[in-house]
């Protein structure tokens, strides 16, 4: 469905030590890194695409974070979920939303939501059941 996702940074390399650390954590490799434009890209293992990608605004204009946007990224478990929250939150995220069920989604709907230190909205979210439960 996506080619890429684009997010806007105002201190780029702030942002790519917040999103290296939580795409390490989620098993997403880095695709490419040109500090001098400045983006970076990232990619599930083995495929090209969908890209995720930071990059200070095109336009030259300074950063806003859009109210009411938001990217999810896909954990493969509930555990996985947790560690990214953590991880975001040591790496300069806010709190949005601790890491727990959400049933009004559906009944296996497992999330967390912070933002990131330029404070673009950040969910991670697993959808299949607790397997510990």
């Amino acid at each position: 469905m996506f080619s890429h996702i684009s997010v806007s940074v105002g201190d780029f390399d702030r942002a790519f030590g917040f999103y290296s650390a939580l795409m390490e954590c989620l098993g997403v490799e880095l695709r490419f890194c040109q500090r001098d434009k400045p983006w970076a890209g990232w990619h599930s293992a083995g495929r090209a695409r969908p890209l995720f990608v930071i990059c200070r605004p095109f336009d030259g204009q300074p950063h806003d974070p859009g109210n009411g946007q938001m990217v999810a990224f896909m954990a493969a478990d509930r555990a996985r979920v947790r560690l990214a929250y953590q991880t975001a939150l040591a790496h300069g995220g806010r709190d949005e939303g601790a890491p727990g069920p959400r049933p009004h989604y559906h009944a296996d709907y497992y999330g967390a939501y912070f933002r990131d230190p330029d404070g673009n909205k950040i969910c991670v979210a697993c959808h299949t059941a607790d397997r510990d439960a």
